[in-house]
């Protein structure tokens, strides 16, 4: 019973039968039917004009959006608990030729205007400091926590004011749509530059980054094939998410991962270190119920020496889901 990570689940079957059927001569590059498909079908999900290009993995997607927010001289604000931070491997300072990032605090990983200022106020506007270019959000967050369309507006008028572009890693992007229960667009807010998360949700090795300024395209296009991403045979990545977005089966899967993932909450009581608001769970639990869960058929990730993380994916048995929140109660 498998709540190790959503990374680990298998590949939906729609997405295989894409793959399919996209292995066919064409166009090499992006040259080909699916990937010039992929600006009309973002545009038609975000309601306004963007461009949408095919990555292979999250990591080069956020740093390429990045890439075109902040210059090498800059620097992103972003959580302590980011991605770009923890868990990148330095390769936000590679993509973006040594750019710093700054780091702030914010409850549940998510960050508000008061957050930012906290760090940013006090630089002095000359040469002698770095100054921030961007503002880098998750949604949803590292501790599965949601921005509302409020919470994003008012992150908007904040960058507005000071000149700051504002990047979102979508990760698990389409877990923060379900829970909101609104558009694409309004889960979006006055974002940037958007990394889509698709590998987690049932894709098997595309991530779109999209740009909702679609003059920035042609930019990250040479920055793409200067990082060694340009694959040769991009219809496939492109098919992956053709599919993913075909009868909304993003969101499809998340609303189902996000349903198991409440109902185990249901059962885990004061354990939850964080509301939870898409398919993760942080629980307190001790080195002997860690024990217990496990020697049940269990698997999970320890969070720290008290707690430990569980994720739901699109492929969860709900008979796991009920049986974890059974043994989480039974403790």
């Amino acid at each position: 019973m498998r709540f190790l990570s959503d990374n680990a689940a298998p590949v939906h079957p729609n997405v295989l039968a894409a793959l399919a059927k996209a292995d066919e001569h064409d166009l090499p590059y992006d040259g080909d039917r699916w990937s010039k498909a992929l600006d009309e079908r973002f545009s038609d999900l975000f309601a306004r004009d963007c461009a949408a290009l095919w990555i292979a993995t999250g990591t080069a997607a956020n740093c390429l959006a990045l890439s075109t927010l902040v210059e090498p001289h800059g620097a992103v604000v972003c959580h302590k608990e980011a991605h770009i931070e923890v868990d990148e491997g330095g390769a936000p300072g590679f993509y973006l030729h040594g750019a710093k990032l700054i780091l702030t605090g914010g409850d549940g990983a998510l960050l508000t205007p008061a957050d930012i200022a906290a760090v940013t106020d006090g630089i002095r506007d000359d040469v002698h400091q770095v100054q921030p270019h961007a503002i880098s959000i998750t949604q949803a967050s590292e501790y599965g926590r949601v921005y509302t369309p409020a919470m994003l507006a008012q992150l908007g008028d904040f960058v507005k004011a000071r000149g700051l572009g504002l990047h979102m890693d979508g990760a698990r992007f389409a877990n923060a749509v379900a829970h909101l229960d609104c558009t694409a667009a309004e889960a979006a807010g006055p974002t940037d530059t958007l990394a889509f998360g698709f590998i987690k949700n049932g894709g098997m090795s595309a991530e779109a980054l999209v740009l909702f300024d679609p003059e920035q395209a042609q930019k990250v296009k040479y920055l793409r094939k200067r990082a060694g991403h340009l694959q040769c045979k991009g219809r496939y990545l492109a098919a992956q998410i053709l599919a993913m977005l075909e009868d909304d089966l993003w969101l499809a899967n998340a609303r189902y991962a996000n349903a198991l993932a409440a109902e185990i909450a249901s059962a885990c009581g004061d354990r939850l270190m964080h509301a939870v608001e898409a398919n993760e769970l942080f629980v307190q639990l001790s080195n002997a119920e860690r024990a217990s869960l496990r020697a049940q058929g269990f698997a999970f990730y320890d969070w720290g020496d008290d707690a430990a993380r569980f994720v739901t994916a699109w492929d969860t048995a709900e008979d796991d889901a009920r049986a974890l929140a059974k043994a989480i109660a039974a403790l």
